[in-house]
């Protein structure tokens, strides 16, 4: 992109540098990252499944889709696809993980379905400490 009389520098600058960053804004969609046909409005799919479930299940969820993508990478034409959506869910399932190891205090997850709560004092319940 050269700069004209009309647009100057910077702007051509900003626009690059923006261009590197969103690589499928003007080109083609992000398959792996952001499908377009997983999005309803401003609602992700993927934030709908997780708020429909458990803590326990969700990470359960994003392992099956890592193992299922991993399974089929050679036999659907795509294995870079495949790979790098295996890829994605792994990171999903760190962060989750990774959320819960800081969050060690207190896991609402836990508590749910204990009629004592706040008050339990059953060994990793969390309630009454």
């Amino acid at each position: 992109i050269e700069p004209t009389i009309k647009e100057p520098l910077m702007q051509v600058y900003l626009d690059m540098a923006d261009a590197e960053l969103n690589p499928f804004d003007d080109a083609e969609e992000d398959v792996v990252n952001k499908p377009s046909h997983y999005n309803t409005g401003s609602i992700e799919c993927i934030e709908g499944i997780q708020a429909s479930m458990s803590a326990e299940a969700f990470n359960g969820y994003l392992k099956g889709n890592c193992m299922k993508y991993l399974w089929r990478y050679d036999y659907k034409g795509k294995p870079v696809e495949d790979l790098q959506k295996a890829q994605w869910y792994l990171a999903e399932l760190i962060k989750e993980l990774l959320f819960e190891e800081e969050d060690d205090d207190y896991n609402e997850e836990e508590h749910l379905g204990c009629l004592n709560f706040p008050f339990c004092n059953t060994e990793g319940c969390g309630g009454g400490e």
